[in-house]
């Protein structure tokens, strides 16, 4: 059985979910609105109508929904951890990127499988080797896949992160961030990327929007780790799999 570098790639979707449903609305309430949080909370500048408040969960940032709440059985960005606001943004940022990409992941297991015209329509077969396929056939299509992250990846750093000279006047601060730290009026995984305008105008409204993103890509990466498994242990695609137990 040969594991590609999807499988290597999507086992690290699971990585950051522990612990990553923050927010202290309150745990009936199906949505947090942002209007709720105090905007007088002093040194914390107003980004997308949230004010970082550290006595809260998750400094008071949108996620929490009933019936779990203020779910976070390791207490990872509960108050009483002590965590920096700047690590629980870094966190966030994690939770959400992890989230998109397992999305897409999602996305592309499905779709990948069953409508594949690229390559000369001679990629088949489980998603999980779908990359080693693509290596014998296109290897040069890994160094435009690279140039591509490479260029988001630092689009994003540039729009979100403290450049390296910032950084190192604070790097001794001990409620910095961990080897990184992002920019003050920086929410976190607003990159500034809506070529439809969907971001709403308003606090409620954003908040609603990013617990919506948020409750997806928490999903999506159950899923696309269940995927990645399934297709490891029964060497069939998605569709396949869902066939044999209908027969069955």
């Amino acid at each position: 059985m040969k594991i590609s570098a999807t499988t290597l790639t999507f086992m690290s979707v699971v990585g950051l979910t522990a612990g990553f449903s923050p927010n202290a609305a309150t745990k009936t309430a199906t949505f947090l609105s942002l209007s709720d949080i105090p905007m007088e909370n002093a040194g914390y500048p107003e980004v997308n109508g949230w004010t970082a408040d550290p006595s809260k969960f998750c400094a008071g940032l949108p996620g929490s929904v009933a019936p779990l709440g203020e779910f976070d059985p390791l207490e990872l960005v509960s108050p009483k951890n002590g965590l920096s606001v700047d690590e629980i943004k870094r966190y966030r940022e994690s939770e959400v990127t992890h989230g998109r990409v397992a999305m897409l992941a999602c996305l592309g297991y499905l779709v990948g499988e069953s409508f594949h015209p690229f390559f000369g329509g001679v990629i088949s077969g489980p998603a999980n080797s779908h990359l080693a396929q693509v290596q014998d056939v296109a290897p040069g299509f890994f160094i435009a896949l690279t140039v591509a992250i490479g260029a988001s990846e630092l689009y994003r750093a540039k729009t979100g992160w403290n450049a390296p000279p910032e950084l190192s006047k604070i790097v001794d601060d001990p409620n910095g961030a961990f080897g990184a730290r992002l920019n003050d009026d920086y929410y976190p995984g607003d990159i500034g990327f809506d070529p439809f305008g969907l971001k709403p105008r308003t606090a409620s409204g954003f908040a609603e929007m990013q617990t919506k993103e948020l409750n997806n890509g928490r999903l999506a990466m159950i899923g696309a780790i269940g995927m990645l498994i399934q297709e490891t242990v029964s060497e069939q695609t998605i569709v396949d799999t869902l066939k044999t137990m209908m027969q069955n």
